[in-house]
């Protein structure tokens, strides 16, 4: 069962890694960059603020940075476990994939698909009542997630467990958040 579901794990890699090209290459090198979301990530802390203050956005923000902290050791932690070897280092796989990034780390779970995940998930949550259209949120983890399949990095099954460990993960922060915030925000 296991090397079937590694057997389609690989076909879709191949499928989805291969409708890249050079012509697009260098827009997905941006896209996986976190530094280049910057923009995207103030305008909506922007929104934000404007919706439901400075103290509970801070408070929001720190919320954030524990998620995040949480979710990459995890990831972290499940890569040194398993130590799956990513598709651009897979020498079975070099003459199959476009590879465009090479990375010596460890492939199972996408740290960048569980990241954008959990906070998309956490955010959603929070904000859903705020924001009539926040469901648009979810496209950046799945942007994000799918400029490491182009680049070689991941193969979709690390993705789709990373975005799996991700929503669970913001959910049970938003869960703590919920618990919380009356003891800082009564009313």
């Amino acid at each position: 069962m296991l090397e079937k579901i590694q057997e389609l794990d690989i076909r879709l890699l191949v499928y989805l890694n291969g409708l890249g090209s050079e012509t697009f290459d260098k827009l997905w090198l941006i896209i996986t960059q976190q530094f280049y979301w910057t923009p995207f990530f103030l305008f909506l802390f922007y929104l934000i603020y404007k919706k439901i203050g400075g103290k509970q956005t801070l408070y929001l923000l720190l919320f954030v940075a524990v998620l995040i902290a949480f979710t990459d050791q995890t990831c972290n932690l499940f890569k040194h476990t398993f130590q799956r070897l990513r598709p651009c280092n897979n020498p079975d796989l070099a003459s199959v994939i476009r590879i465009v990034q090479v990375r010596k780390s460890f492939s199972f779970f996408s740290g960048h698909a569980a990241n954008t995940m959990a906070v998309a998930t956490f955010l959603f949550l929070v904000l859903r009542r705020y924001f009539k259209y926040l469901g648009f949120l979810f496209l950046w983890p799945l942007i994000f997630a799918y400029s490491r399949i182009y680049l070689g990095l991941h193969y979709p099954g690390d993705i789709l467990a990373g975005y799996f460990f991700g929503a669970f993960f913001g959910f049970l922060i938003y869960l703590l958040y919920r618990r919380l915030k009356p003891l800082y925000f009564p009313g």
